[in-house]
């Protein structure tokens, strides 16, 4: 795998600096059974700042540096994570309803991307993604993103489900896809601040996520065929969305 030298932090102290620095970080690789007084800091900082570690073995870092990792590199995140709670905050203080979308388990980073182009298009604010299991914000999800990435916010959270009490408490809505919904996604009301659940195409939303949401919707099909690509079905909703919100 070619990676980009730019795009790495090689070494303990260089990434204890880009943490403390707050620094974007996608994820952290630790070559597997490290330790130490700098490892457990690097872990406490990474911990505060929600940058996932993921154990490696030492092949892995050798492999994509030739020089001395000590064990530990960091890929650079080319957007930068916000904080849900502030997001919400600004987006209100503009006198906008916040529209978000949260994605769980999307793991192909070129439905990312489209995802991101159309939650701009549609006047989205925000997308939210879990530490882990998500694709990584990478050069191709900015590609298929045509730049997007850049001019929606992207909040990073350890957990879904209390990033949907988040929304909660800030009286925002959260809507999901379920095939045997009653509702189909016109019927839903997104003048209202609101967020988007899209799930995995595989497994869908998990399902103590789903059951926190407000209310289910389907997308209608003209045919019985599978189902829309999760980029795709993205748009459609925050078209109708965005539709809605212009009236």
């Amino acid at each position: 795998m070619a990676v980009k030298q730019s795009s790495l932090i090689i070494g303990r102290q260089p990434l204890i600096e880009a943490l403390e620095s707050g620094r974007a970080i996608d994820k952290i690789l630790l070559q597997k059974n490290t330790g130490g007084d700098i490892v457990n800091q690097i872990r406490q900082l990474a911990r505060e700042r929600q940058v996932p570690i993921q154990p490696v073995p030492v092949e892995k870092l050798n492999s994509l540096t030739r020089a001395n990792h000590q064990g530990v590199l960091a890929f650079v995140a080319l957007v930068p994570y916000l904080d849900l709670q502030q997001v919400i905050d600004h987006v209100v203080s503009k006198g906008e309803a916040p529209l978000f979308v949260m994605l769980d388990g999307v793991t192909d980073v070129r439905n990312i991307g489209a995802i991101a182009r159309s939650a701009v298009c549609c006047g989205a604010q925000a997308i939210i993604i879990p530490d882990k299991g998500v694709g990584a914000l990478n050069e191709e999800a900015m590609k298929s993103s045509a730049g997007a990435l850049e001019h929606i916010h992207i909040c990073r959270v350890n957990s879904l489900l209390k990033a949907v009490d988040t929304l909660h408490l800030n009286g925002i809505q959260v809507f999901t896809s379920e095939m045997r919904a009653d509702k189909k996604v016109f019927e839903l009301h997104f003048p209202n601040p609101c967020c988007i659940i899209m799930g995995d195409e595989g497994r869908g939303v998990q399902a103590h996520l789903a059951k926190a949401a407000d209310a289910f919707f389907t997308i209608p099909m003209a045919t019985k065929f599978d189902s829309f690509n999760v980029s795709v079905a993205t748009g459609i909703v925050l078209y109708e969305a965005m539709k809605q919100r212009i009236k």
